[in-house]
């Protein structure tokens, strides 16, 4: 198809063709080759005196890069293996940054090229190597950096020492390079090396005031990536010994641990098919925060650059340390019968990674992101193999605490369905509520657990009705703390309880919506009786322990004794206070009935039970002491069960369990309030007729000892 013709109406303008050198493409365009030059937000850190700071600054990225190439050239000097120390200063208005090393300087009539033309350096030999063999690693590769800060400052004075030639000369470069002056070349004394002396653009830059916080973090994050090469900050020396490992440790002491730290070498074929070798440095640390549920956070650099947007030597770390764990955890995570996210592995990590590689690829010149290596690839998967099998063996707790957190996210998912199903619940009427009639404040109303229908039978004819409801328990109640959300959910029994009451598995207490602010256990006074009421208080301590706190929970202890004398009926509730009873000579007893059940009870006898204004309550001075003893009791671990029970017999207990056997004894603090209130009156009105009998002897001393005189 032929390509159609345009009907225009008069004269077209053609458009204007310009050639703008490089100083003013450098100027006009600094976003393309320094990145943004807009104060943009950071998530970082900056270094403290004791630790690191993790907070959002205000980063220039362009600016901040400007300086930063002048400190790469002295980086790659380091590793061609010239310079041992590098001083940086900057004036105390912010403005004049000064950067000098003691390496080897370069050729006096380069100066004008490597810092006023781009594509001018000594690093466009990708596969150049040095006397081992082996592929020089390098910052800069483009011959773009040095010279674009030069074209970009108000001022750039260049002082370069030549080791070879014995001479020093300097350079200025005005106005970006505008206008150039030089000095002659003479001798020099003291060390070889360049000095650069800058002041960056107001025109460009907008601003020119460098930061001295970051500027500072830039010196300290070189000389951690550097062990052994010395730095100075305006006079402030930085050095490191263990480098990565000790970053690290400033962030954690406690808490840092070394994965590994190895050299991976390699062969492969230059350009010109010749054989070379490569060498990659590879550093992995990492800090554990345990009750974290923060998402895991790098601090990365590949030949000291921070790679502030990752790339792909942080995924395929990320990457193996979840693949090694899981593998690791699979067999605990089917016995606790959950799926380990990435999440559980990674929450409250803070991984530290630090790579120095030949020829590294970033997306573009700000070095912000590596991008794809074949070699570091191989290097990495190697380095993991071999390092992370080592550290998961020696870290059982880390395993336990993946677990832990899968174990946890998947109570979290059975909470919420609970929640859905406890809204559905709320709103299903429970067939067998005996309900109090109360309807505008629910707050005086009590709920009775009963053991047995035939129990409630006797609640109903003795009840109070406006106040007083019941509900009852077919047999045992399950033993929650070996069950799970999904099994209690589907317990007929636990969620007509929860729906009477008002109560959601997963939510806290909502004092306004309950239906009965009392919950009291009715049970048989035999041994199942108990069982009951302790299934029953560990079901609502797991997950509503502020009912006990409150005084909500509370046990009525039903007569076991009807005794009736010639007086009245008395209630005992056990066989000893039976005893004592049948010894009082002012009673007569005629008929002693005994109830094996609540089923057995005299509606008398529930009268007397269902009058009283106070129930025993059930208290904890100690949550943790109260909830180390339900574990004990009613845990899926039995060892300690055994060990408290054969501690109780006077048996001897192991190391092992011994822990948990003084929990369930501390836990023994568990109090009945009113049991205690009522045995402390009775031991004070004691006392007082104790007293009265006292006084009453010493008077009649006094008497006959009068008479006799």
């Amino acid at each position: 198809m032929a390509v159609g013709s345009v009907k225009r109406k008069g004269k077209a303008k053609d458009a204007q063709i310009e050639a703008k050198d490089q100083r003013w493409h450098c100027r006009n365009r600094i976003t393309l080759v320094f990145g943004s030059n807009d104060v943009e937000e950071l998530e970082t850190y900056v270094y403290t005196d004791s630790g690191i700071e993790f907070k959002t600054v205000k980063f220039h990225q362009a600016k901040s890069k400007a300086i930063e190439e002048i400190l790469d050239n002295c980086i790659d000097e380091y590793y061609r293996g010239h310079v041992t120390e590098i001083h940086c200063n900057l004036s105390k208005d912010g403005k004049r940054v000064t950067v000098q090393d003691n390496g080897i300087g370069f050729p006096l009539n380069k100066v004008p090229q490597v810092y006023s033309e781009f594509r001018t350096g000594s690093k466009f030999k990708d596969e150049e190597t040095d006397e081992k063999g082996f592929l020089h690693r390098t910052l800069g590769q483009n011959g773009l950096g040095a010279a674009a800060t030069c074209l970009t400052s108000d001022e750039y004075v260049a002082t370069v020492r030549h080791y070879n030639s014995k001479k020093e000369q300097t350079y200025t470069f005005i106005d970006g390079a505008l206008k150039i002056k030089k000095s002659k070349p003479k001798k020099y004394k003291g060390p070889s090396g360049v000095k650069i002396e800058l002041v960056l653009s107001k025109k460009v830059y907008k601003n020119n005031t460098v930061d001295e916080e970051l500027l500072r973090k830039r010196i300290i994050d070189l000389a951690y990536n550097n062990p052994g090469l010395t730095f100075y900050f305006n006079k402030e020396k930085y050095q490191y010994k263990k480098g990565m490992l000790e970053l690290a440790q400033r962030i954690d002491k406690e808490n840092a641990q070394l994965i590994g730290d190895e050299v991976y070498k390699y062969e492969t074929t230059n350009i010109k098919g010749k054989k070379v070798k490569g060498a990659i440095d590879l550093h992995f640390s990492l800090v554990l925060d345990k009750k974290s549920e923060e998402r895991e956070r790098f601090i990365s650099f590949v030949n000291s650059t921070p790679t502030f947007d990752g790339g792909f030597h942080q995924d395929r770390f990320r990457r193996l340390f979840i693949n090694k764990t899981k593998e690791r955890t699979e067999r605990l995570a089917k016995k606790a019968k959950v799926v380990v996210h990435d999440n559980d592995v990674l929450a409250g990590m803070m991984f530290i990674l630090g790579i120095t590689m030949p020829n590294p690829r970033f997306e573009s010149q700000t070095k912000r992101k590596l991008v794809r290596d074949t070699n570091l690839e191989k290097g990495i998967e190697k380095f993991m193999d071999k390092h992370m099998d080592k550290w998961i063996r020696k870290n059982k707790e880390f395993q336990e605490l993946v677990i832990e957190r899968a174990k946890s996210r998947h109570k979290f998912q059975e909470f919420k369905d609970a929640a859905k199903k406890g809204r559905k619940q709320k709103k299903q009427r429970v067939e067998k509520l005996l309900d109090a009639n109360e309807r505008r404040d629910r707050s005086k109303c009590t709920l009775f657990i009963c053991e047995g229908d035939s129990a409630i039978g006797g609640l109903r004819s003795a009840r109070n009705k406006l106040y007083q409801g019941g509900i009852a328990l077919r047999g045992k109640p399950m033993n929650v703390a070996q069950s799970s959300i999904k099994d209690i959910l589907e317990n007929k029994e636990f969620s007509n309880i929860m729906a009477s009451i008002g109560l959601t598995i997963g939510q806290e207490v909502n004092w306004d919506q309950l239906r009965f602010s009392k919950v009291v256990f009715l049970s048989d006074s035999d041994v199942d009786g108990g069982h009951i009421n302790t299934l029953l208080t560990n079901f609502f301590y797991q997950f509503w322990p502020e009912l006990f706190e409150e005084g909500s929970i509370q046990i009525a202890k039903a007569p076991l004794f009807e005794v009736i004398t010639d007086k009245d009926t008395q209630y005992v509730e056990t066989p000893d206070a039976l005893e004592k009873l049948k010894k009082q000579k002012s009673l007569k007893i005629k008929a002693i009935h005994r109830n094996k059940g609540l089923g057995e009870m005299s509606p008398e006898a529930w009268k007397y039970v269902l009058q009283r204004e106070e129930f025993t309550k059930i208290t904890a001075d100690n949550v943790n002491e109260a909830k180390a003893m339900l574990d004990v009791c009613f845990g899926k671990d039995s060892a300690p069960r055994k060990e408290l029970l054969m501690d109780e017999e006077g048996g001897s207990s192991t190391k092992s369990s011994r822990k948990a056997v003084r929990a369930a004894k501390a836990a023994k603090k568990v109090t009945k309030k009113a049991g205690k209130k009522k045995t402390a009156k009775k031991k004070t009105a004691k006392k007082k007729v104790a007293k009265k009998k006292v006084a009453k002897k010493a008077a009649k001393k006094k008497k006959t000892t009068k008479k006799k005189k």
